[in-house]
């Protein structure tokens, strides 16, 4: 399916805040995109591949997903491998965004990766800049410097309230990964 709904993309969102859901409100976009006949791709910069039930559905519907993390957490002060790995994802998205071949472009984590200062914001600001017309881009993960969001056109911060680790229940598969 084709048609002039395309000419009308290219816009930026931000999902963010400490609050859950960015990664599934980023999907929830993909799989909207995806049953209109968009072409997408997912970037993941602090996710393994082949680990998150996402990445797994999300190939098999259609949607491109690139995982570029280690798997390990990034607690404090990133190691070397960390930032490489993150540095990497970012060339693959600057390629990917500039390139025009898809409709919607998610760059999952990419704040996370910002906020341990695995990446530099101005590096992430001239990606944007670098964007393909029609290419619809959406930026994922807490700690989202406020200066992106003057390049956005669509910001949601994700707020919590309340969740089950305060109570000390851990990520369980199918509804945190």
């Amino acid at each position: 399916m084709t048609g002039k709904w395309k000419e009308k993309l290219g816009l930026v969102h931000i999902y963010t805040g400490n609050g859950k859901g960015k990664t599934t409100a980023a999907f929830g976009l993909a799989l909207r995109m995806l049953g209109s006949g968009g072409k997408v791709i997912i970037i993941q910069f602090m996710k393994a591949p082949n680990v998150y039930g996402e990445q797994i559905k999300g190939e098999e519907c259609g949607i491109r997903v690139e995982s570029y993390g280690l798997p390990k957490f990034v607690h404090g002060k990133p190691e070397p491998d960390d930032i490489e790995a993150a540095k990497k994802a970012l060339g693959r998205s600057r390629e990917v965004v500039s390139s025009g071949d898809w409709d919607l472009v998610i760059l999952d984590e990419i704040c996370v990766a910002l906020g341990f200062g695995m990446l530099d914001v101005e590096e992430v600001k001239e990606l944007i800049r670098s964007k393909a017309a029609n290419t619809e881009l959406v930026l994922t993960g807490r700690y989202c410097p406020e200066e992106l969001f003057k390049m956005a056109d669509y910001i949601t911060e994700m707020r919590e309230i309340k969740h089950p680790y305060q109570r000390g229940v851990l990520a369980r598969k199918g509804v945190e990964f």
